[in-house]
C-alpha cells in the first residue's frame, strides 16, 4: 500500500506544508505506528528547474518516503459536472491507488467532472473538495470522502464553513467551486449550480 501527498509548488515555494505534514503524520501513525517521524520540509528539495512556474510535488510514501517528483501542472477547464451515486466508495486516506475514483470518473459522459453522492449526501469531485456559495457565504459538505489540506486551511481561516449538503439542497446555492492542494479560492473553477447534471 502506498500513500500520497500532492503539494503545490509555485515559483519554487511549497504551499500549505503544515497541513500536508499534519495529514502525513496521521496517516503514518495509523498505518505505520512504529515508523520514525519524518519532516516533509527537511526531505523535499525543490529542483532548480522548478524555481519558476506551477508544479505538483508528489510525495509517495509508506513506512518511508519512496519517491518525490515534481510534475508541471496546468489547471483543467471544468464547465460541467455530473452527479454520480456510489454508497460504498471509501477513500479516507490519500492512496496512490485511485481505481474506485477513476471508475466513477469514467461515468461522467459528456461532463468535465463528477460530484460523488453517497447516501444522498454530496462528498467530493474526482480530485477536489466542492464548496458552494449561497449568495452570502461559501459552504463545504460535512461528508467529504477525503478532507483535503486546502479545505482544512480555508476552514481554519474562516473563509468557508461546514454543513450537511444533500442532492435536494443544491438548489439553495448559486455556485459551486472545486478546491484542492493546487487550487485555492483564487484559482478554482467556479460554475453556476445549473451546470450540475443529474
Amino acid at each position: 500500500m502506498q500513500l500520497l501527498e500532492t503539494i503545490k509548488c509555485k515559483d519554487g515555494k511549497l504551499f500549505n506544508l503544515e497541513y500536508h505534514q499534519a495529514r502525513f503524520n496521521l496517516a503514518r501513525m495509523k498505518f505505520f505506528p512504529k515508523a520514525p517521524k519524518l519532516k516533509l520540509e527537511e526531505l523535499i528539495e525543490v529542483p532548480v528547474n522548478c524555481a519558476e512556474g506551477l508544479f505538483r510535488c508528489r510525495v509517495v510514501y509508506a513506512k518511508q518516503i519512496e519517491k518525490i517528483e515534481f510534475i508541471p501542472h496546468q489547471y483543467r477547464t471544468v464547465n460541467s459536472i455530473r452527479l454520480i451515486k456510489d454508497n460504498s466508495i471509501e477513500y479516507r486516506n490519500k492512496y496512490t491507488n485511485r481505481k474506485q475514483l477513476q471508475h466513477l470518473y469514467d461515468q461522467r459522459g459528456d461532463c468535465d467532472d463528477i460530484l460523488i453522492v453517497q447516501n444522498n449526501c454530496i462528498t467530493d469531485s474526482f480530485t477536489a473538495n466542492p464548496i458552494f456559495f449561497d449568495g452570502v457565504k461559501w459552504w463545504t459538505p460535512d461528508t467529504p470522502l477525503l478532507p483535503g489540506t486546502q479545505r482544512a486551511r480555508l476552514l481554519a481561516e474562516n473563509k468557508i464553513s461546514v454543513c450537511r449538503i444533500t442532492v435536494d439542497d443544491l438548489h439553495d446555492y448559486q455556485k459551486i467551486g472545486l478546491i484542492n492542494a493546487l487550487q485555492d479560492m483564487n484559482d478554482m473553477p467556479v460554475l453556476p449550480i445549473e451546470k450540475i447534471n443529474r
